[in-house]
């Protein structure tokens, strides 16, 4: 499929997935509360995890309709630079990465339009609790952790798919539980782009620098270490078609 269907996919993607997560939220409370787990510590990431494996696997169904589309511009970036999507390039990021971005911005707003205001707490982006430097090293590295696991799960790990994204989910929530004291953790660029356009933060240094700059430099380190590891060769120059 040609780039322009891949990135109306990612658009759609990554605003459904944005809209999901306070929902995932609100869910995982409340099945926490009719199994009268609250009192277990382990309940609410297990329900978390379970969740998001079922909503992952969704969403890799409709992505591979729209030809491979992503809801997170670091997953992107990590699959790009590891050679396992072929027809991807730079020139591909360029448009993908706009199209991410405008999704993160419907599906903020839809969250923000359409779940109840009793619900206030669960509508909430990722915050730098760090300085800046701090904040961007943080996320890159949150970034690159679960870039390596993604790949290494998905490609090394065990065969059975349900098993793989629920080690994937896990992976991801330990992270952003770790990174709650630092940047939030959303290891999503487009997450934290919509979130900071509705808060008015859209044009700020430590939108680019932490959540994106950072976040992308860690997808990138995280598939050369994965491309060392398991000794891929690197991905053939993209050739340029003659006019």
């Amino acid at each position: 499929m040609g780039i322009i269907t891949i990135a109306i996919g990612d658009a759609l993607l990554t605003s459904m997935w944005v809209f999901s997560m306070p929902l995932l939220k609100i869910f995982t409370f409340k099945i926490v509360g009719l199994l009268g787990a609250q009192t277990l510590p382990l309940a609410t990431l297990m329900v978390s995890t379970l969740l998001v494996s079922i909503l992952v696997m969704i969403f890799s169904f409709i992505g591979n309709v729209f030809g491979g589309a992503s809801f997170n511009p670091a997953a992107s970036m990590t699959f790009h630079v590891a050679g396992l999507k072929k027809n991807d390039s730079i020139l591909s990021m360029a448009v993908r990465f706009p199209a991410q971005a405008a999704g993160g911005v419907a599906g903020v707003k839809a969250a923000l339009g359409l779940i109840p205001a009793e619900y206030s707490n669960t509508l909430t982006g990722p915050s730098l609790k760090v300085d800046l430097h701090t904040g961007a090293v943080a996320e890159g590295l949150f970034t690159f952790g679960r870039s390596l696991a993604l790949l290494l799960i998905m490609f090394k790990g065990p065969k059975n798919g349900w098993v793989k994204q629920w080690l994937v989910s896990l992976a991801t929530a330990i992270l952003v539980l770790t990174g709650s004291r630092f940047t939030g953790a959303p290891m999503n660029p487009a997450s934290a782009f919509g979130w900071a356009y509705v808060n008015n933060r859209h044009n700020s240094w430590e939108l680019y620098y932490v959540y994106w700059i950072g976040a992308l430099f860690g997808a990138t380190l995280g598939a050369w270490v994965f491309r060392f590891m398991v000794s891929l060769p690197l991905p053939p120059p993209t050739k340029q078609k003659k006019a």
